[in-house]
């Protein structure tokens, strides 16, 4: 399927790693120009490995999405150096590795700054590229949430929260910039392998009894069964692959709307 991608210029937080690096090597592949903004200082070593590997240049800028003049420059120097931006996509997130069941097992101070990362930092780069785009009258936005925003998920409650609140924000997103041709949407993935769900599960082992603890592949085994109707993990290249369909001409019709990427998980509750 052509997705008709070739020539346009992705902005991907959360790049250097995880969904956000699948993804850009999605893009890549469909003949996309890719800027990484990751706070990570190995973002410049994971853009000259993209470049080596797809014969192009990847540009990337090492940015703290909670910090809105951080975000705010990277907007500006994006700009600069590419001209244009045509898809963001917005993975930079955290947890609080802390373990819920019940909520009282935290504190409110576990709360602040999964809030600030994950909806704030949303907030800064919305307000930042969404003018970008808006002034070329077309373009897309897409935000990483989790089933965890829709089910009340006990694991982590801050992360659930503001996953939540990521989904709300993407819809009064995409009902504000439609009349400007920018299309927003929200993918929740489900059980996926990434240095996050890996910090859930160290939480879950250190509050548990030892006679209760499990490596991290049989609690990760168990967990599978239980919850995901199709029985496997999903990968970030799963993700990936949504992400630029969403982006693309063949999903013009599509916007304001949650995407599971679940292998059932949600339907499963």
């Amino acid at each position: 399927m052509e997705l008709e991608l070739k020539g346009n210029v992705a902005v991907i937080t959360g790049g250097a790693s995880g969904i956000g690096l699948a993804s850009a090597h999605c893009f890549l592949a469909e003949g996309a120009s890719v800027m990484l903004w990751d706070v990570s200082p190995d973002t410049s070593q994971i853009a000259q490995q993209l470049s080596a590997q797809y014969a192009c240049q990847v540009h990337c800028l090492q940015v703290d999405v909670t910090r809105s003049e951080s975000v705010a420059k990277a907007a500006e120097m994006t700009m600069d150096q590419l001209g244009r931006v045509d898809h963001l996509v917005h993975c930079a997130a955290i947890g609080s590795g802390k373990f819920g069941f019940p909520f009282t097992n935290m504190k409110p101070d576990d709360w602040p700054r999964v809030l600030e990362m994950n909806i704030m930092g949303m907030v800064h780069v919305a307000h930042a590229i969404a003018p970008k785009i808006s002034a070329a009258g077309r373009g897309t936005m897409v935000f990483l949430a989790s089933v965890a925003g829709q089910i009340g998920s006990q694991t982590d409650p801050p992360y659930s929260a503001s996953k939540a609140a990521n989904i709300n924000f993407s819809q009064c997103l995409a009902k504000d910039l439609a009349p400007h041709g920018v299309r927003v949407n929200t993918i929740c993935p489900g059980m996926v392998r990434t240095p996050l769900n890996r910090s859930v599960w160290q939480a879950w082992y250190d509050q548990a009894p030892e006679s209760e603890r499990l490596s991290y592949e049989a609690w990760t085994d168990r967990k599978i069964k239980a919850v995901v109707p199709m029985g496997t993990w999903q990968t970030p290249d799963d993700i990936a692959s949504m992400v630029v369909f969403l982006s693309s001409k063949r999903a013009g019709q599509v916007t304001g709307q949650t995407i599971n990427v679940d292998g059932g998980f949600v339907m499963h509750w």
